[in-house]
């Protein structure tokens, strides 16, 4: 058996843009046929009956593509004036991605970038995460976090990596990890936290090395840390302790209502609710969403750390 001199892939494309044509044709005739005559609908519609039998028919394509040619023709004599440009066609489908795109970075991800290495190891400096915004609650954009409150806003769980607005700065994003909820004891002993009288147990991994940039003198520095697994009421994450004995601390604080208690997993290089005269207690409608996902990070030997891709945060 000899097969179709035109190769499969255009004999495909070729039926597929004469369905296009097709259901474009049905469209306009439908919205448009008190417009034209009816030896002109009449004509629309024969060349639409040809379009479905060569489709039912042969299928090499060259049927298809003289049957949407004959469409084509009668669209272009009789329903020019309702046909799109392809610049229209293309601007609303671009246009349309856009809407999308943004819709989605209004109610459902935004992608956000980590600057700084208050949550090291857990983010590191040039990864980028996507943020779930719909974890706890629908926060209406362009609204004043301070008066309006999130469509059916819950609090986070104890352990969650979440994204907020900085209260005294609401221009300013922070990532930290959610350590207190409302109404708890939040106590530091010797750097190791309690709650409500509990210790949250911890486990010594070793040592854990990275490069900083100081502010200061303008040049990267490496600091050595302590590593830690801490299980706080169940959920696991590493933190970062100073070696130094001048870093020791001892403090405690009650959770206001509706208000959370945020501390980085690179403890004593984090502002967060500890902090006097700092960020404070986080007011719920102030959490933008949950880190889920780091998608890319920029950083290391080769430029990108592949590893990291894709690697849930928790």
């Amino acid at each position: 058996m000899i097969g179709s001199a035109m190769p499969y892939g255009v004999r495909k494309r070729a039926r597929n843009e004469a369905r296009s044509v097709r259901r474009a044709a049905a469209r306009m005739l439908r919205r448009n046929r008190a417009r034209i005559p009816d030896a002109a609908a009449q004509e629309v519609e024969r060349g639409m009956r040809g379009v479905d039998e060569a489709l039912k028919g042969s299928r090499t394509g060259t049927a298809a593509l003289e049957a949407r040619g004959r469409l084509d023709s009668s669209l272009d004599q009789h329903l020019a004036f309702a046909r799109k440009s392809a610049a229209r066609e293309y601007t609303e489908s671009i246009g349309g991605a856009i809407l999308v795109a943004l819709l989605l970075r209004a109610f459902v991800f935004e992608p956000f970038h980590i600057p700084s290495g208050s949550m090291i190891p857990t983010l590191l400096v040039g990864d980028f995460i996507f943020v779930n915004k719909m974890a706890f609650g629908l926060r209406v954009p362009f609204t004043d976090p301070s008066h309006v409150h999130k469509l059916g806003e819950r609090a986070p769980r104890r352990g969650d990596v979440v994204v907020f607005i900085v209260p005294q700065h609401p221009e300013v994003d922070y990532v930290k990890r959610v350590v207190g909820l409302p109404g708890d004891h939040i106590e530091i002993r010797d750097n190791v936290v309690f709650i409500n009288g509990v210790e949250q147990k911890r486990q010594y991994i070793g040592e854990y090395r990275y490069t900083e940039h100081s502010e200061y003198t303008d040049t990267d520095i490496e600091v050595t840390t302590d590593e830690y697994i801490e299980d706080l009421e169940g959920v696991t994450h590493p933190v970062l302790q100073r070696k130094d004995a001048g870093f020791a601390r001892n403090m405690s604080f009650v959770v206001d209502p509706g208000r959370l208690f945020m501390m980085g997993d690179n403890r004593d290089n984090s502002a967060d609710s500890r902090v006097e005269g700092g960020i404070g207690q986080i007011p719920f409608s102030y959490v933008k969403g949950r880190a889920s996902i780091i998608w890319i990070s920029f950083g290391g030997r080769a430029g990108i750390r592949f590893e990291r891709i894709f690697r849930a945060v928790h």
